[in-house]
């Protein structure tokens, strides 16, 4: 099976969202959260049914699923699945996900 990897700026997506969780609400909610969206990712290797298609010609071959109150968005490689961005619902979603693709590159 395949397994995530998390790219750069999904990484940086990371430590935003646990940054704002914590100062948010608190630390021990960051980290639970942190590990809900770390087993949405594992569970998007087994669910292929559960992926979704992003339709925008720019954004090609990139998948995504919802976990909580974030996209996960991803690209299938031939061993991984490359997590490429890690976005909040309420986001201008498509510029920041064209963003982190650019940084992808």
């Amino acid at each position: 099976m395949k397994r995530p990897v998390i790219f750069q700026a999904a990484r940086i997506r990371l430590g935003e969202i646990w940054d704002y969780t914590a100062d948010r609400w608190d630390e021990e909610q960051a980290d639970r959260y942190l590990r809900q969206l770390g087993a949405c990712m594992e569970h998007l290797c087994a669910q292929r049914h559960l992926w979704r298609s992003v339709r925008d010609r720019r954004l090609p071959d990139v998948f995504f699923i919802r976990c909580a109150h974030h996209f996960i968005f991803f690209r299938e490689l031939a061993e991984e699945l490359a997590v490429i961005s890690i976005l909040h619902k309420s986001m201008d979603i498509v510029q920041r996900l064209r963003d982190d693709t650019d940084e992808e590159s």
